[in-house]
């Protein structure tokens, strides 16, 4: 088991939901965890509470992430990072009118796999080089562990998701043939396909409480949305199992998404 005592790690989109509950899992288990995001106020918060730090970065620019890794550094050997940083857009590909100027809007789709899949690898290939500098933690010449988030819209992809499914499917046909080129450094990489999970990207109010109600259909058991610290858990795991390589794992309750 890749033990996180005295090491540093890296998460993006740490500053609140899936992100901040891997935050305070990882730091409940010893690593010192420097937190990236954009929502300064939230994400110096939770480095704050869980005496980590807290870095600004844009994942899709290389000298922001770059200038993260390196705070992450001085924190301890950075053995762990989890990309978990993502935005998402609905729209349908083609327009109810005919016109082409309502089809789906092609620089939304771009930044959608932009941040999400572009920034996913971008944070990869840089923390990953850093821990490739580490010293060996074991006998098999272990240096790290990688955890991406994809999300079961790259299998169940809703009607309007084409551009955040395409970026999640990229998310989860990274895996295996990064695993594997990290393999020759000793680093691991595996990715988590959270489903339905309770998160503020809902909002709050008497409109989202019915929306989520709403959402629970697809799951299968138990019937509910994940908690946040369910999924941190999985995430966890995956860093720290020593085996655990080259896999996505669905973490959804059974849950198959209707078309909409």
């Amino acid at each position: 088991m890749l033990d996180l005592a005295g090491t540093s790690s890296l998460v993006t989109g740490g500053a609140s939901g899936l992100g901040e509950a891997t935050v305070r899992t990882l730091a409940a288990r010893g690593a010192s965890v420097v937190v990236v995001d954009l929502q300064d106020d939230k994400g110096e918060a939770v480095a704050r509470s869980v005496g980590g730090g807290y870095v600004r970065a844009d994942v899709t620019d290389a000298e922001q992430v770059a200038a993260a890794v390196s705070a992450a550094e001085e924190h301890g050997p950075l053995r762990t990072l989890v990309a978990a940083a993502g935005i998402g857009w609905a729209a349908r590909t083609v327009g109810r009118d005919g016109s082409f100027a309502s089809a789906h809007d092609l620089a939304a789709f771009s930044r959608v796999i932009s941040v999400n899949l572009v920034g996913t690898f971008n944070c990869i290939r840089l923390a990953a080089t850093a821990m490739g500098r580490t010293e060996p933690v074991d006998a098999d010449g272990a240096r790290g562990a990688i955890v991406t988030l994809a999300s079961i819209a790259a299998y169940d992809g809703q009607i309007g998701q084409a551009a955040y499914s395409a970026s999640k499917g990229g998310i989860v046909g990274l895996t295996v043939p990064v695993a594997r080129d990290l393999a020759a450094i000793g680093v691991r990489l595996n990715c988590v396909a959270p489903g339905l999970f309770d998160t503020p990207i809902y909002g709050e109010g008497e409109a989202a409480e019915a929306f989520k109600d709403k959402l629970k259909r697809d799951v299968l058991f138990p019937s509910r949305l994940g908690y946040a610290d369910e999924l941190a858990s999985m995430v966890v795991e995956l860093l720290t199992n020593s085996y655990a390589n080259a896999e996505v794992v669905r973490v959804d309750a059974g849950a198959r998404l209707q078309p909409k």
